[in-house]
């Protein structure tokens, strides 16, 4: 059986961090894929006109290609010339609960993120997606600071 580790990213150094302990894990495991997910924070409780909910699909589908270009492509790239085997995903959701759902969903059997850098005091420890990853994941969850 293949081990599948998720690497959630956010664009940020911390998850640079999450790959370089992803690809140490990876690489002690053996038979292990990665799965790279980026996941856009989307509200669906915005009540708005046929034609705003129009516009707002077509932001959410730009969005979604520019996340895949800048940040999941060239991650799954780099893992695959390095030698692991990889694939990517970019949705929109709560972070938390999508990162858990997609987790669940492709058969993962741990989560590795980066510690969210502080944003105010309500962030001030892990960041609030971090946080309810840890306490709701299906899966364990490996913080990486």
């Amino acid at each position: 059986m293949t081990t599948k580790i998720v690497i959630g990213l956010d664009g940020t150094e911390t998850g640079e961090r999450a790959i370089a302990f992803a690809k140490d894990l990876a690489g002690r495991i053996g038979s292990c894929e990665m799965l790279v997910v980026y996941v856009i924070e989307w509200s669906p409780f915005t009540f708005q006109t046929p034609e705003e909910n129009a516009q707002r699909h077509k932001r959410r589908e730009e969005e979604v290609e520019l996340a895949t270009s800048r940040i999941i492509a060239p991650t799954v790239e780099a893992l695959k010339a390095d030698g692991f085997e990889a694939n990517g995903i970019v949705r929109h959701g709560d972070v938390a609960e999508t990162l858990n759902a997609i987790t669940v969903e492709n058969g993962g059997t741990q989560i590795i993120v980066g510690r969210a850098s502080a944003d105010g005091f309500k962030k001030r420890l892990f960041g609030s997606s971090t946080q309810n990853l840890v306490m709701h994941a299906d899966v364990p969850v490996t913080v990486v600071n």
